[in-house]
């Protein structure tokens, strides 16, 4: 039987849900494209519950102990001393999210000599080493889809929030206020503008369906260029690459995967060739960003505004300097984990796990590393080192 070692972020504050704002959700037929939703067995929870926290346990437990299995859910994850790092050595599958990652680093990964799966619910597997991944035959999978157009809709809503200058609007009336001058000073129209996504996948082609009725003009850069009647339909301008594409731009939104060809992409020099006063939307990873010089960019005035909901660490720590800096929207890592996506990546979980308990294969699209090497997703959206 397996010890499976989930690490999940804590409960509300004012503890977990007995009741919630709406009755279920809505019903998916499909993901866009055709990919089928999560298709476990069975599913032990109700979906619109939140499953992501230390009490939902991603609707995991009667499931695993009814087969024999050993599950430990935990949210204390940092320094030699936390429970993940006591359990890691008994643990045959991890399970993470991206919004409070166990960052399985090289290091963890050789002490953990049972360890056969690290699994995320969610998308994105960048807190995992996938080269040690790769040397030590461990499988890194994750839950592809079940929260692209979560994500998707996050950067619709900090693009316009940042744009018309949304966050200090709203300030004024919760201070009473009726300051309208104040509101309209850095408020403008998204109509008109020029919009880029780096990377073009899932979530960044989701974004570019969902600006172009604000007639945007619209540009991308991907390493895998989209097909001649995608572009015709969206009116798309390819670049191909970001320093190539963000001086046209008076929006940028980060929609890529991190690797080592995305790390610290954006810095001091790729921001200062952005159109002064652009804006930068970043819901991929922190750390395709250089920390610091995003500060500058918005002192400066070369950004008027940079929104996202992923940092690093994560969680950050108070004294993170993106928490005080000027003319910013970010959000702790929210953006995948609505109750509707939580549903989706809980039951996509199950999917996984029961195929790797019963030695079939995981779908391709689920995989990241698998028998030594990329596979499925991970080899067309990751780079090994060279």
């Amino acid at each position: 039987m397996a010890t499976i070692l989930c690490v999940l972020y804590d409960d509300p504050v004012s503890g977990y849900p007995t009741t919630y704002a709406r009755d279920g959700l809505p019903q998916l037929e499909r993901y866009p494209g055709g990919q089928t939703l999560p298709t476990p067995s069975a599913i032990d929870f109700t979906p619109g519950e939140l499953l992501g926290s230390v009490s939902g346990e991603l609707g995991l437990r009667s499931f695993l102990e009814g087969h024999g299995h050993t599950l430990i859910v935990t949210s204390d994850k940092e320094g030699p001393d936390s429970e993940f790092e006591r359990r890691l050595p008994e643990a045959d599958v991890v399970i993470s999210q991206p919004f409070w990652p166990a960052y399985l680093t090289a290091e963890r990964i050789a002490k953990a000599p049972n360890l056969k799966l690290a699994l995320t619910a969610g998308i994105g597997s960048d807190h995992v080493d996938l080269d040690a991944a790769i040397e030590h035959g461990v499988t890194v999978a994750e839950v592809t889809y079940c929260n692209s157009i979560s994500v998707a809709e996050h950067v619709v809503m900090m693009i316009l929030s940042l744009v018309r200058n949304y966050l200090p609007s709203h300030r004024w009336v919760l201070d009473d206020g009726w300051n309208i001058a104040d509101c309209v000073e850095r408020a403008y129209d998204v109509e008109g503008m020029d919009i880029g996504t780096v990377a073009a996948g899932r979530i960044g082609l989701a974004v570019l369906r969902r600006l172009a009725p604000f007639d945007v003009r619209l540009h991308y850069t991907d390493r895998h260029r989209l097909p001649a009647e995608v572009e015709r339909e969206l009116n798309l301008t390819y670049h191909p690459d970001a320093r190539s594409m963000v001086p046209h731009c008076d929006v940028v939104t980060i929609n890529a995967p991190l690797h080592h060809e995305t790390r610290n992409l954006f810095d001091d020099d790729l921001l200062a060739t952005m159109r002064r006063g652009a804006y930068l939307i970043n819901t991929a990873r922190g750390l395709i960003v250089d920390r610091d010089a995003i500060v500058r960019a918005l002192e400066s005035g070369q950004l008027a505004g940079y929104a996202g909901d992923v940092w690093y660490p994560q969680p950050a720590p108070a004294d993170h300097p993106w928490r005080t800096m000027p003319h910013h929207g970010m959000t702790p890592h929210i953006s995948g984990s609505t109750l509707s996506a939580q549903a989706r990546y809980a039951a996509g979980t199950r999917e996984i796990l029961e195929s790797f308990f019963a030695g079939s294969p995981i779908r391709d699209e689920y995989l990241i590393v698998d028998g030594g090497r990329l596979a499925g997703t991970g080899a067309h959206s990751y780079s090994a080192k060279g």
